[in-house]
């Protein structure tokens, strides 16, 4: 098979799955964060509709240990001088601040959290673009 005969693909993300010792209350801080509603229970997994023009989540029972490393997080990005209120709101709903990197590299400057079950995440900012 050549790369000629490989049909293009076009996906997009649908949602993000989790498992929770408490689903319907990591669901519920999810939604908030990512201002999408909780749209359904099957049993204890619950799923949390995308906002506007943002992702679905699902969240279900964990039903093993946590994992000591988590190797997969979230990135979400905020608009440009608005990363630190962002942070301030996301930690008054229950995500715990862990730390920033403000000067690694100059295309972004991120923050680190955790939300209440302990999974990282980042909430980042891209400056303006000059042409």
């Amino acid at each position: 098979m050549t790369h000629a005969s490989v049909p293009t693909a076009h996906l997009a993300l649908g949602a993000v799955n989790m498992t929770a010792e408490r689903p319907a209350d990591l669901a519920a801080f999810w939604a908030q964060v990512i201002g999408g509603r909780v749209a359904g229970t099957a049993g204890e997994s619950v799923f949390v509709a995308a906002g506007d023009g943002g992702f679905a989540m699902f969240f279900r029972p964990r039903t093993h240990p946590r994992p000591a490393d988590q190797d997969t997080h979230l990135d979400l990005t905020a608009v440009w001088g608005t990363r630190g209120s962002e942070v301030d709101r996301l930690v008054a709903l229950g995500a715990t601040h862990r730390w920033d990197v403000l000067d690694e590299v100059p295309w972004v400057q991120w923050s680190t959290l955790a939300d209440p079950e302990g999974n990282l995440f980042c909430v980042a900012e891209h400056p303006p673009v000059d042409d």
